[in-house]
């Protein structure tokens, strides 16, 4: 063989044993514990991840049951991405079961978190009410300053894990990150313009307190009145003196929870229900909150829309 042939066949090779760039070689395979979480990953990880959620559209991360596939997925991946704060019920049996050994990210790291006063709350779900046990109020979300942290942790997260796609993680979160800014002070604008009179809804559960805190709603939530699948009369009397009390103007149930409860309390209000709200979990993808900004666009529409002065 000529020299020069020699050298290119050699050039060739070299080419063919050189690093794949990320994309056309295996992905970062991510884990993240729910769907709100999972749309996050996939905004700053774009077509660098492969990724699998757990808990899926309408699901409920605090009484889900984790499948053998899920040990399977676990045990591969190569990033864990949770909210942490006892949210997710199931993860230590899940990460017992797998031999997982990819690092779990607690998302809610650094956010500005609420202490639970009580312990814990409840959730009606199925018939059945499950009492959720945690110091601290899990549902950071709520807070679009709070998701602009989880954003910057998943960005880190990946980073460490995938050295050579940071620059791209960093850019996307960044971008992702002025869309929630934005959408914050949209949130904030829409709130102040409704009288403080009517900033008094019910909800199902204890999901808003970071709504509440930060956009000066107020939510009363027949959680915790009752171990049982539905609450007594005595209960529902007492959250209905609540109501009249504190003049709550709205009542509205979740896509997690059972509605029945907070139907009745509307029917003995005289309320109607004012709509669905997205609590702790996105929509399917042909439902209103097929993204986490989507959802809480949805949201901030669905609150201001009941209760807006008539």
């Amino acid at each position: 063989m000529a020299p020069k042939s020699l050298i290119a066949v050699l050039a060739a090779a070299g080419l063919m044993l050189a690093p794949l760039p990320l994309a056309a070689a295996e992905k970062l395979k991510v884990i993240a514990s729910f769907s709100i979480i999972g749309d996050m990953a996939r905004r700053v990880g774009g077509e660098r991840i492969d990724l699998r959620v757990l808990v899926g559209p309408n699901g409920d991360a605090h009484v889900y049951e984790p499948r053998p596939s899920d040990a399977m997925a676990m045990a591969a991946a190569d990033v864990v991405l949770v909210n942490g704060l006892k949210l997710e019920g199931f993860l230590g049996r899940l990460i017992k079961a797998s031999g997982a050994e990819a690092p779990v990210i607690e998302l809610t790291r650094n956010a500005s978190i609420i202490r639970d006063p009580e312990g814990g709350h409840y959730h009606h779900y199925e018939g059945r009410s499950v009492f959720h046990e945690a110091p601290f109020d899990p549902h950071a979300w709520q807070s679009l300053a709070n998701a602009q942290v989880y954003v910057a942790n998943i960005a880190d997260a990946f980073c460490e894990a995938d050295a050579a796609g940071c620059e791209t993680y960093k850019s996307n979160a960044a971008a992702y990150r002025e869309e929630l800014a934005a959408l914050d002070g949209d949130i904030r604008q829409a709130m102040a313009a409704i009288p403080e009179e009517r900033r008094l809804a019910v909800v199902a559960h204890n999901a808003f307190r970071y709504f509440e805190r930060d956009y000066g709603v107020r939510f009363l939530a027949p959680t915790g009145v009752s171990t049982d699948s539905e609450a007594s009369a005595a209960d529902v009397a007492g959250v209905l003196r609540d109501m009249r009390e504190k003049r709550a103007v709205a009542v509205f149930t979740e896509n997690i929870a059972d509605s029945r409860l907070v139907a009745r309390i509307a029917a003995d209000a005289g309320l109607t229900l004012a709509g669905t709200l997205y609590s702790d979990a996105l929509s399917g993808p042909d439902g209103p909150a097929p993204s986490y900004i989507d959802m809480m666009r949805h949201n901030l529409r669905t609150i201001t829309r009941a209760l807006a002065p008539d």
